[in-house]
């Protein structure tokens, strides 16, 4: 290599690394009604691209009270349309049902993206299918801390609406 060149000592003669360019993490978190904007209305079915931790936590825990607060709607609207029909009464629990399925969507979608943070495929996610162990990795995987640089999947989220 020739003196004041410019190729680090690293980079042998005629070849080019480029480290990846360095994007600091977002230095707070996604807040539960942005998180929840982004994942239910934003990025609805969108897999591409990166989602941080508390976007996905959020996006989780919001599914999860969505889901409760229709089931015990559903559950309570049952029992009380029991007396009058059958019919309305089975309508009723169809209704949890409903709103849980349209909802796995774009929680498939944050968990692809959160996948992506952490420099690992979409594809993945399909390590839940393993018993026990499948959800293990899966659990440290999502609460791993995404990677700093830009990846093959796009720049460092910023952990703000877009």
């Amino acid at each position: 290599m020739q003196e004041g060149s410019e190729h680090s000592p690293m980079v042998q003669e005629g070849q080019q690394f480029a480290a990846p360019a360095f994007s600091p993490r977002p230095q707070q978190m996604m807040g539960f009604m942005d998180a929840l904007t982004t994942v239910f209305r934003n990025k609805y079915a969108s897999f591409s691209g990166r989602a941080s931790r508390s976007e996905y936590w959020w996006g989780y825990l919001g599914y999860f009270v969505v889901g409760t607060v229709l089931q015990i709607v559903g559950f309570i609207g049952a029992l009380a349309l029991a007396n009058v029909s059958e019919g309305l009464a089975a309508m009723m629990l169809l209704i949890p049902l409903v709103g849980v399925v349209a909802m796995i969507i774009p929680m498939l979608g944050v968990s692809v993206r959160r996948l992506h943070d952490t420099g690992k495929s979409g594809w993945m996610l399909l390590i839940m299918l393993i018993p026990c162990i499948g959800i293990i990795l899966w659990i440290v995987w999502m609460v791993e801390d995404g990677q700093a640089h830009e990846n093959a999947y796009g720049p460092v989220p910023t952990n703000t609406m877009e």
